[in-house]
Parts: C-alpha cells; sequence; structure tokens
C-alpha cells in the first residue's frame, strides 16, 4: 500500500503527514509521532523504518494510519493542541470509530505520547510507547488517569540513551497507579528497535483489539 502525503493547517503551523485508510469503514486508527532525528519537512524520511515503513509495505491493513511530522526545532510537547485538533480532523473527515483512537510513539514521540494521552485520557483506547522517557512534568496524579487505558511499553536491553532499569521501575510505578501496562524488552536491542516494534504480528493485532468502554456503550 502506498501511505499519501498530506498536510493540515494548525493554529500554530503546518503539518505535513503520512496518511493511508483502513481495508474497511469504523475501523479503528493508529496516530504515530516519530522521533527526533524525523523532525524537519521531509514526510519520506518518515517512510524509512519503524511504523511508517511498515505501513507503507503492506498490502492492506484493519486500521487507519497518520502520521504527522514536527518542524526540526520543536517537540510533540510543544504541539500537543494541535495533535488534537488534527485527531478531530482525521475523526471528522473519514469513517475512523473514535472509540478505537490508538495513540503510539517512538523515542521523542514517546514522550509526546505519554503527556498528550495523560493530558486527553478520554481520546484513546490504547497507549504504544518506544524506546522513549516519560516527561518528568508528568505528575502521578495524571498517570494515574491512564488507568483505563491499555498500555504498551517496549524497550532495548542494551539502548544507551535510557537505562533498561529506569524504564522497569516506571513501569511499576504505573502498575501501582492501577494502570495496565505489558512491558516487552528485546534484550539484546540498542534505541532503534522500532522495525521489530512495529511488524509484530500480536501488536499489530492489539492495534484493533481496544476500543474505549464508555464510548463504545454510548454508540
Amino acid at each position: 500500500m502506498t501511505v499519501e502525503q498530506r498536510s493540515f493547517d494548525t493554529a500554530h503551523g503546518t503539518f505535513p503527514y503520512l496518511f493511508s485508510p483502513a481495508a474497511s469503514e469504523s475501523a479503528p486508527l493508529v496516530l504515530f509521532l516519530h522521533g527526533a532525528r524525523d523532525r524537519g519537512n521531509d514526510l519520506n524520511v518518515l517512510l524509512k523504518w519503524g511504523l511508517p515503513l511498515f505501513v507503507n509495505e503492506s498490502q492492506s491493513l484493519p486500521y487507519f494510519f497518520a502520521a504527522p511530522q514536527l518542524p526540526a526545532d520543536q517537540t510533540w510537547v510543544e504541539r500537543a493542541e494541535d495533535v488534537i485538533a488534527f485527531l478531530d480532523h482525521l475523526l471528522a473527515n473519514n469513517p475512523i470509530n473514535p472509540a478505537q483512537v490508538i495513540i503510539a510513539g517512538f523515542s521523542l514521540g514517546t514522550a509526546g505520547t505519554w503527556h498528550i494521552a495523560t493530558a486527553y485520557t478520554d481520546r484513546f483506547a490504547g497507549v504504544v510507547a518506544v524506546s522513549g522517557r516519560v516527561p518528568q512534568a508528568i505528575a502521578e496524579k495524571d498517570l494515574a488517569k491512564l488507568k483505563d487505558i491499555p498500555v504498551q511499553v517496549f524497550q532495548g536491553g542494551q539502548d544507551a540513551n535510557i537505562p533498561i532499569a529506569d524504564v522497569e521501575k516506571f513501569v511499576e510505578t504505573l502498575r501501582g497507579l492501577g494502570v495496565s501496562v505489558n512491558l516487552t524488552v528485546f534484550p539484546e536491542g540498542d534505541h532503534f528497535i522500532a522495525d521489530q516494534v512495529y511488524s509484530a504480528p500480536d501488536l499489530q493485532q492489539w492495534f484493533i483489539s481496544q476500543t474505549r468502554r464508555e464510548l463504545a456503550i454510548a454508540a
């Protein structure tokens, strides 16, 4: 499947973005936030690896896929409101099931994923965090808001940027707050494990298996 390249105008500038439709209507959406080295204004950079590469090389997928691109000097935390505006745009213009929106990230994108998911917990059915830190500004009371949202954490055991012990400690903190977290460690993996993570059949199935209960009932 060839991923489309589009753009969306926000209050703080344009988001170029990748987009792929689902094979059916009323399907889930996977909203992907990229890492620091993929910032800029060339969407082809995103297509070189990880989830965008997997989607681009797949014949057909049971979920919608969208990946906005940050300018070179910005972070996802700075653009959180714009990400939600972008999400609203996607929901208004595509047959996406609003009860099945997954937010997923890598590295810098994972930091953004934690921030956005805790600030807008009513918008997401699942969180995927790959090779990323949790912003220190997020308090435990905000992390506790994720207790109704399943979380998948993936980490390389040899990641020089983020010690595995720090990740394990954070996961235990989340579990102590009542959050349902699954931690997958690649013992020999470094920081760049996104190809392995996002192409895994189990995670691909997980993407389409999560539904926010209260939205599903309301529908």
